[in-house]
């Protein structure tokens, strides 16, 4: 930890995303979960000037992922209470674990323990403009709630990179 605090300084990145992990097979969640706090707990305040992030992810991509609800990632910013520990909501894990991700903004952009949201295209994480989800109803609704923090863009490409980036174009502000 105390090395990647002296890398997101030196690199002056403001964020970094501590991974819950995969919970071992047949260990205790509530014994799992109590280490777990205690260790983000710990990181959070050994840097006051780096936000923490706390990400649940879906089981299908992480089978054995250990945090992968909002409710349950947004307790624990909220039991754990630094003011620099964070959830990275990201939109294609929530789509797959729990859906109604309208709904989801709503609830957890207006009580500022989102640090970070991140899109991608369900169920394959392709480009954000393939599949189930309607982004651009979605970004009206975040514009609407006041976010003004950072929408990352974490996908596979469907064919190069470079060929995948025009799916931005419509979102593009000048």
């Amino acid at each position: 930890m105390a090395k990647a605090i002296d890398y997101a300084r030196a690199l002056n990145c403001p964020r970094l995303h501590l991974m819950a992990g995969l919970a071992p097979a047949g260990a205790e969640r509530a014994a799992l979960r109590g280490v777990y706090e205690a260790n983000i707990a710990w990181a959070a305040a050994q840097a006051r000037d780096i936000q923490f992030l706390i990400e649940p992810i879906n089981t299908r991509d992480i089978p054995g992922f250990f945090l992968n609800r909002q409710d349950e990632a947004h307790e624990i910013v909220q039991r754990i209470g630094a003011p620099n520990l964070k959830v990275q909501m990201d939109l294609y894990h929530c789509q797959i674990v729990e859906g109604d991700l309208a709904k989801k903004l709503d609830a957890y952009l207006p009580t500022g323990r989102v640090g970070h949201l991140q899109i991608a295209g369900v169920p394959e994480r392709h480009e954000p403009d393939i599949g189930e989800v309607n982004y651009r109803y979605l970004f009206e609704r975040i514009d609407a709630l006041g976010y003004t923090g950072v929408i990352g863009a974490e996908y596979r490409p469907k064919g190069a990179t470079s060929a995948g980036l025009g799916w931005f174009q419509p979102y593009k502000r000048t």
